[in-house]
């Protein structure tokens, strides 16, 4: 009998290792594994309740406006480690303005965004335009600005307890803004802040798919030096990718706030973590030029159901920590093995 593959068997061998090969199928794949599991331990059949798939939706918008962000960055090529630090700050600052000082809604978003893009718009000065590598620029953004919420909230939570000069509090209701975000709509089956995730998700997908900006993106991830030969403005696209990371960081910062009800400045530490793992487990590559929306909301929604699985059944935060580092490595290992 000869060891050869008959063409039938070798067409059929193709197809299976191109299905495999393809970003979206592992994807696809991974999350029906994610939900088989939650089929194989329904915690008492707390997995088969909508309240569980509802409320999994709305703990992971927060990681999923950070994903929106980082999509758009590792796509160009770059890193973005600061969009944890990023809503920590954000999340203070709305507080002070939103609970201390009675700001109206419109002025404690648009300072919140503010910050934000400030931020983002010196990850691109450090990354862009001063030639530093971004795993470094944005590390040095992320320590300076967990320090700057630290030091803004004097080291304790931004809540509705007001401090008074004598040492009393004064407590205040929940601003307006926060109780907006934190409601239910349609029946109280959909979070605002899912909403808001799904928004910020249809105008990156847009930019990345539709608009001109996204194909000089893919392009600079790609091959930089022949985006550059190309005509493509290489470093402001590149400072338009951190200072967009920066925005998307402030509106997480700011949806954070109001599901906490209070501004946390040790809040977010290992967010960035976390986002990161949902962008590769999208598929979408470490090193740029290749990835998407859709495969990060597949990420999102993998990574989202697998912390909701475990956490039901009540799996220690410590086992749940290193489940996320082994799924980042797989990730990334099959991300080598296609491009082999």
């Amino acid at each position: 009998m000869s060891a050869e593959l008959s063409p039938r068997r070798k067409i059929g061998w193709n197809r299976s290792g191109s299905w495999w090969r393809s970003p979206a199928s592992r994807a696809w794949l991974a999350l029906a594994l994610v939900l088989v599991l939650g089929l194989l331990f329904p915690a008492d059949g707390a997995f088969y309740q909508w309240g569980t798939h509802r409320d999994a939706l709305r703990q992971t918008s927060v990681y999923g406006i950070l994903a929106c962000g980082l999509t758009v960055v590792i796509v160009s090529g770059g890193i973005d480690l600061s969009v944890g630090s990023v809503l920590a700050l954000v999340a203070v600052v709305t507080a002070r303005l939103a609970i201390h000082a009675g700001w109206p809604a419109w002025g404690v978003v648009l300072i919140g965004l503010t910050v934000g893009g400030a931020v983002g718009l010196v990850n691109g000065l450090l990354a862009a335009r001063l030639g530093l590598q971004p795993f470094i620029a944005t590390l040095a953004t992320m320590v300076f600005a967990r320090g700057l919420a630290k030091w803004s909230s004097g080291g304790m939570k931004v809540s509705t307890a007001v401090p008074l000069p004598d040492g009393t509090f004064r407590y205040v209701d929940v601003p307006a803004l926060f109780r907006w975000i934190d409601t239910r709509v349609l029946g109280g089956n959909v979070s605002v802040v899912t909403l808001v995730f799904l928004f910020c998700a249809l105008v990156c997908g847009w930019l990345l798919t539709r608009h001109a900006w996204g194909r000089w993106w893919m392009a600079i991830g790609g091959n930089e030096e022949a985006a550059r030969r190309s005509g493509v403005p290489v470093a402001r696209m590149k400072m338009a990718a951190y200072v967009g990371s920066g925005l998307l960081a402030a509106v997480a910062g700011l949806c954070q706030a109001a599901q906490e009800q209070q501004g946390d400045p040790e809040t977010g530490a290992g967010y960035e973590l976390i986002a990161i793992a949902m962008v590769v487990m999208g598929g979408t590559r470490l090193s740029g030029g290749e990835g998407g929306m859709g495969r990060t909301l597949l990420g999102v929604l993998t990574v989202g159901y697998l912390e909701k699985i475990l956490s039901i059944n009540a799996v220690p935060e410590a086992g749940r920590l290193m489940l996320m580092g082994v799924i980042i490595v797989l990730a990334v290992l099959t991300q080598g093995m296609r491009r082999s």
